[in-house]
């Protein structure tokens, strides 16, 4: 929504709003890139003994580059032309990465280089693998670069298959898989430009953390991979964003084709979720021109959220997706979902809204106070897509639908 203030003589401001009609900060609207030559010193790899295009895992000389910088006050590690296999990096406050273009950061496909420690993975803080890229606790952390952070998923896609035919109950904690990225408790964080791709688990996770831009950022997993055994699957959970217990995040002009849901907001999953203080909710998210190829769902609340509000997708175009706007409803888990915006989108989609309840893997406990679940204040206009389904809606005695419009007219479900 658009809201136009008076200013000297016939000049006007436009000031953007959020759904439930505040104002939305003009840190939205700035989408400002990092110049990656004002972060002080630039860390070629190769001037500090790393070596390209070798097949040596080179985890502890990179890191050392980073420790280097961050002891000498900060600067940017650099990535140059070829390619260089690492475990799980750590950045540090003051360092930022930089891949330039014809350069790829890739992952060890050996599932020992990446540490096991206390992390946020599918709504719950426990034990489990570092990813590639780690960020916790920083101010004003950036990967920029026209270069490629290469996951090299494949093992741990054939792993995870095999394992699901074996057992079909396998989770996805069963298989052991690093993440791409995982921000965490950092604010004024900026990833731009990247290729990110092939990642073995989920590709980009941020939580807890504010200020957070992706902007123009190419993300990319296989839909399918004919080195899985059947059926022929592609990457399995490869999310290209997941924003988890989160305020204030832009996602600006990024590509997103993965073989599940792309924008995905989490918060925290169980009976009792709403009480435990590392879960959250998640709020003022605006996703916005950005370009869809396959992926389950452009934006997905759920499958673990406990309270998101105020999101806005728009401007949006999809080759082939499944849902534009997917929201899970675990049925062991108190939701509340309110205030979501889906405008401006074209192409083509299986289903347009999507809404059923969801018990993947769920555990419903005993708890008397439970709250109902709840979406409301629903808007989506403008939709211009071709789909098969445009209201995939099931509703449940465990939730209550209210207030959703299409085009300005009442939805009743």
């Amino acid at each position: 929504m658009l809201v136009l203030t008076g200013m000297a003589k016939s000049k006007k401001q436009v000031v953007e709003t959020w759904p439930d009609g505040t104002p939305m900060d003009a840190w939205f609207q700035q989408a400002t890139k990092v110049d990656v030559n004002t972060l002080g010193k630039q860390y070629v790899l190769t001037d500090y003994g790393v070596l390209a295009n070798s097949p040596e895992v080179q985890t502890q000389k990179i890191q050392a580059v980073i420790d280097r910088c961050a002891q000498e006050g900060g600067g940017v590690i650099v990535v140059p032309e070829g390619t260089f296999m690492t475990g799980a990096l750590f950045f540090k406050q003051g360092t930022h990465l930089h891949v330039r273009e014809c350069g790829t950061l890739k992952g060890s496909d050996r599932i020992i280089d990446f540490p096991v420690l206390m992390t946020r993975i599918e709504g719950e803080t426990c034990k489990y693998f570092a990813a590639l890229i780690n960020a916790d606790g920083l101010d004003g952390f950036s990967i920029s670069g026209k270069g490629t952070i290469d996951g090299n998923g494949l093992s741990y896609w054939q792993e995870f298959w095999i394992r699901r035919q074996w057992n079909p109950q396998c989770t996805n904690k069963d298989a052991q898989r690093p993440r791409l990225t995982y921000v965490s408790n950092c604010k004024n964080v900026t990833i731009q430009d990247v290729h990110l791709i092939n990642s073995p688990f989920w590709t980009n996770h941020v939580y807890k953390s504010d200020h957070v831009r992706y902007l123009d950022c190419y993300i990319y997993a296989p839909i399918h991979n004919v080195f899985a055994p059947e059926p022929k699957r592609g990457a399995p959970s490869s999310d290209a964003i997941d924003i988890d217990v989160c305020s204030d995040v832009h996602v600006k002009g990024c590509y997103m084709n993965v073989n599940d849901d792309a924008v995905v907001l989490k918060g925290g999953k169980g009976t009792w979720a709403d009480k435990d203080s590392t879960n959250g909710p998640c709020e003022r998210i605006l996703i916005e021109d950005c370009h869809y190829g396959i992926v389950h769902g452009c934006l997905t609340l759920g499958s673990e959220s406990v309270h998101d509000r105020n999101v806005i997708l728009r401007r949006c175009y999809c080759d082939n997706v499944n849902r534009v706007l997917w929201l899970k409803m675990r049925t062991d888990t108190p939701q509340h979902y309110e205030y979501v915006l889906v405008e401006d989108i074209q192409g083509k989609c299986t289903r347009m809204l999507y809404i059923h309840p969801w018990s993947q893997f769920f555990k419903p406990g005993d708890r008397k106070d439970m709250p109902l679940s709840r979406c409301n204040n629903i808007t989506m206009r403008n939709i211009q897509v071709e789909s098969q389904n445009m209201f995939d809606v099931k509703t449940s005695e465990k939730y209550e639908l209210i207030d959703f419009t299409y085009d300005g007219k009442p939805l009743n479900f």
